[in-house]
């Protein structure tokens, strides 16, 4: 049986970072709304280099991309009906600005582009990974892992052009989340398996495994109440209402979104302080200090008008916590009896 060699180690290492970077290109496009920034797949206004002027473009340009938009609006309502949200096609039929079409802004054009590049490497990354793991060190259950990556990651894109056009459909945001940190999980397992160093176990007491349980779940739940925060908020603003109304109006999400941070807080300074007098292992420090990056920016997010470039350090800190409370959980082990070595 082969090895895993150090190159490939790090290149699945690699195919991991670009997975986040799809998240920081991704929000990046959110905050700055530039998710019809190119109206067309794969190509942007039919050029493999975006334009940079709007007089590259024909006269009738909105006209041309209006019309596509509306067969693709019409193809995913009827794929609504046909999983039973006819509630939700119908809503999104008889909303006229899903079938406008933006002006050509450059800035936008090519923030979208951007996201897109780091999309295609990603997906690319984890095509050579997949055809390695085949034809390379045919090992079933990570060619089976890596397969499933690549199909989800197309099924994210897909969704992620489906959020956009659909004008945020809240659902469709939880949607590609979730399938976000699905993705992250794998490749986290897939780095795991073929890394000699994350396959040396650290062993724990139960009391503290069962901490770091505690604190991955409500972390991931966390994940998605901010989700849902963010499309109430999306919502509100759609309505006229400011900032200064939000809390009032955001209801139970919210209130137990905001609780269940200072839970995750009390959970890790916890685990910190044990970790500190007993183990010093650097996994509970990044989480210590990731944690209050997220803590920090969710603050800034509340009372500060909801800042774009917050909104992005925000998201990565909660994904990242997620990836290193994951990791962290694969490589620990029951402590049979006195603690051994933990670097």
């Amino acid at each position: 049986m082969k090895s895993y060699s150090r190159p490939f180690v790090l290149f699945t290492f690699l195919a991991l970072v670009f997975i986040y970077l799809v998240f920081v290109a991704g929000s990046l496009v959110r905050i700055t709304g530039s998710g019809m920034g190119c109206p067309d797949w794969p190509t942007c206004f039919g050029r493999w280099i975006p334009p940079t002027e709007r007089s590259q473009l024909p006269d009738d340009y909105r006209e041309i991309y209006a019309e596509k938009r509306a067969q693709k609006m019409d193809k995913f309502t009827r794929l609504l009906d046909k999983m039973g949200f006819k509630e939700t096609a119908d809503q999104l039929r008889s909303d006229p600005s899903m079938y406008e079409e933006e002006a050509f802004n450059a800035q936008k054009t090519w923030t979208e582009y951007a996201n897109r590049l780091v999309g295609f490497i990603a997906g690319n990354l984890l095509l050579f990974q997949f055809l390695i793991f085949l034809f390379y060190y045919k090992r079933r259950p990570l060619i089976l892992w890596s397969l499933l990556n690549l199909v989800l990651i197309g099924i994210t894109a897909w969704i992620g052009s489906v959020v956009v056009a659909s004008n945020l459909t809240p659902w469709t945001i939880t949607v590609h989340m979730f399938l976000g940190l699905a993705i992250i999980a794998i490749q986290l397992l897939i780095f795991y398996r073929v890394s000699p160093k994350m396959q040396v176990a650290i062993r724990l007491p139960r009391y503290f495994r069962v901490l770091v349980i505690l604190c991955f779940m409500i972390t991931t739940y966390q994940v998605f109440l901010g989700t849902q925060v963010r499309e109430s908020i999306d919502a509100l603003t759609s309505d006229g209402y400011g900032r200064e109304s939000w809390t009032s109006m955001l209801g139970l999400p919210f209130l137990v979104h905001r609780s269940f941070s200072w839970l995750v807080l009390a959970i890790v300074l916890a685990l910190a302080f044990i970790n500190e007098r007993q183990f010093r292992i650097p996994a509970i420090r990044w989480t210590f200090i990731v944690l209050t990056a997220a803590l920090l920016t969710g603050v800034m997010l509340a009372h500060l008008n909801m800042p774009g470039l917050v909104q992005t350090i925000h998201l990565i800190s909660a994904t990242v916590l997620f990836g290193i409370l994951y990791i962290f959980l694969l490589r620990t082990r029951k402590l049979p009896q006195a603690p051994v070595n933990l670097a």
